[in-house]
Parts: C-alpha cells; structure tokens; sequence
C-alpha cells in the first residue's frame, strides 16, 4: 500500500484531478467552484496533516534524543577497570615484543660474527683479489695516485653515485618537512594577518638568532670565508693526487657557506646563492656523474675504448674521468650541507 505524499494537497496531479471531476472552474483562473463548507473541511484536513507531521518530527527527535542517553548511560555503566585492562594489556604486550625484537637482532648479529673467518687468516676476505687488483694495477687502469679515490670514484663509481643521491633525497625529505611557504594573498586577507605579520618581520629581521651587526664576526668571515673557499677547492681538484676528494671538499665548502650566511645574513647571501642555484647546480652535477659513468661502464663492460685518456699519473689533468667527477660530489655535498642549514634555521633558502 502506497504512502501519500506530504505534499499531495499542492500537487499537480491533485489539481489536474479536481479540474476531470469539475471541482474546479478553468475559466474562473483557479477558483475552486464548490461549497464553503467543504472548502473549509479541506483546510482542516491540511491543517491536522501538518500537525501530524511536526508531531512525527518531534517524536523522532525525543527517540533520537532518549537513543543518545541511553548509550551515555550504557558507556558510564560499565566499570572503570575494563577501559584500563585492555591499555595494560597492550602495553605489556609492546614491552614484551620490543624486548624479543632486540634479542633476536643481537642473536642474528652474534650469529653471523660467528662465521667470521679469524682475524690474520691468509684467506679472509681483506686479502683477497680485489684489495691486490686496487694495489697494483689501479693506477695503470684508473690514472690516480690516490687508490681511495680510484677505488670509489672508478672501480665502485655508482655505489658513490649512489651515495650522491641519497644526499638530494635527503635534502629533498628535509625541505618538505621543515619548509615554510609564504602565506597567500587569501591567508592575508582572512584571519592570519597576525600570522603573515610575523612572518614578515621575521624575513626582514633574518638574523634574530645571530649577532647582529657583529664587527669582528663580519671582519673575521671576511679573512676566513676566501680561505676557505680556496682550500674546499684544492681538496676537490687534488682528490685523485693526494688524500681528499668530493666529500671533504665539499663539506670544507659548505662550511665556508655557512660562516658567511652567519656573519653577514639571508640577504646577501641570496645575492649569488639562492634556491634556483641550488636546485640547477644539484640537478647538473648528478646528471652529469650519471651520464659520464654510465658512457664509461658501458664500454668497459663491452670491451670497447672509451676515448677517455688518463693523462699521466700525478698531473692534476690526469685520472680521466675522476676529476670532473669530483667536481660533481664537491659541489652536492656543498649545497646539501648548505640546504641543511638554511632549512633548519629559517625553514628555506
């Protein structure tokens, strides 16, 4: 059996209805051609369906109400201790795991020392072929004086490559963590004015938790940075001469970036080093190590000449491919410890 609708008094299908049954005059525009009487039953009829239906509307909102306290009063019925049990439970349960996690890692750990050939043995691993082939042939095949760098930067290049990148990731993980965008015109306009302000005052006074204006800092930096500038260079391009390389190349580097954004602040520093340098000098440096180790491992794993000369041994041009790459670590590991930096300390560059 069909519900009437609720509003079935207004509806077209009622009206259409009246005028088939000759209830209503089409020439009187709408005017219902019957008694008074039953005009007016026709009103009380509305009327009560109107007020059964707010009455239904109040009777559901009374059981939804009743509904809500009786599940209050089924919650608060229910003894204190239960609630508590379970998080004791769950909290000896995680202090146990955690304890049998880290027994099992250290008996794993003990395990394996324990099929470590003996310290001295003439067959252990340190002294075995490849450590002889890095002696002494490296620097017939690689052209480096120095066998570290020969060693990382040629024979296990894409492991170092490797390390490269794990250094953008990182800086990348960092300057989505920590970074700051500046607010936008809608945050400005709505209720983060006082937000905005303080991020303005904040910018313009970049050096609120530097010395301010320090004379012997700046003087200081002045002598040092140049220095050591200088020297993070001459480790870079004497890495496959004498002991250095990208990594404390850069990090000498990177040192001397950070001295000077202290003594002399944000705003000069962005005069030559900003977040669009960053990100061009990161970019071309790992292209650059991939493209040139991958050309390189191509041909040597086909036999082919790379057309890469070694130069002559202890010549700064020399080592082939080694220097340029050195170059490209220097200049990451640079820029990530600079990245580093400014992150942490203004929440961008």
């Amino acid at each position: 059996m069909s519900r009437r609708k609720d509003h079935y008094e207004i509806s077209r299908w009622l009206r259409f209805k009246r005028w088939v049954d000759g209830e209503v005059d089409p020439l009187s525009r709408g005017m219902e051609a019957q008694p008074a009487w039953k005009k007016e039953e026709r009103d009380a009829r509305v009327k009560q369906r109107l007020r059964e239906r707010e009455s239904g509307k109040q009777e559901a909102v009374k059981q939804e109400e009743s509904g809500r306290q009786r599940k209050k009063a089924r919650a608060s019925s229910v003894p204190e201790i239960l609630n508590t049990r379970g998080i004791r439970w769950f909290q000896r349960f995680y202090r146990i795991m955690s304890v049998l996690l880290c027994l099992s890692i250290i008996f794993v750990l003990l395990w394996t020392i324990a099929y470590l050939p003996p310290f001295g043995n003439a067959g252990n691993p340190a002294n075995n072929e490849v450590p002889a082939r890095y002696i002494e042939r490296g620097l017939q095949e690689t052209g480096a004086v120095n066998i570290v760098t020969g060693m990382i930067l040629d024979y296990r290049a894409f492991d170092t490559f490797g390390e490269s990148c794990v250094l953008f990731i990182a800086s990348c993980c960092v300057l989505v963590l920590l970074r700051l965008d500046k607010e936008s015109g809608q945050d400005a306009k709505g209720g983060n004015a006082k937000a905005a302000r303080a991020r303005k005052e904040s910018e313009e006074n970049d050096r609120l938790f530097e010395p301010k204006n320090d004379v012997i800092l700046q003087k200081c930096a002045c002598v040092l940075v140049p220095l050591i500038f200088v020297f993070g260079i001459y480790i870079i391009l004497n890495g496959h001469l004498s002991p250095g390389g990208g990594f404390s190349g850069g990090a000498v580097l990177g040192s001397g970036l950070i001295l000077y954004l202290n003594a002399f602040g944000f705003k000069k520093t962005e005069q030559f080093f900003t977040e669009k340098v960053y990100r061009r000098v990161t970019l071309c440096a790992l292209t650059f190590y991939c493209l040139a180790k991958s050309y390189s491992f191509f041909t040597g794993a086909n036999h082919l000449e790379s057309g890469i000369p070694l130069g002559t041994p202890g010549a700064i041009l020399s080592s082939g491919l080694i220097l340029p790459l050195n170059i490209c670590v220097g200049l990451v590991v640079a820029c990530t410890m600079y990245a580093f930096y400014t992150l942490f300390r203004k929440g961008g560059m």
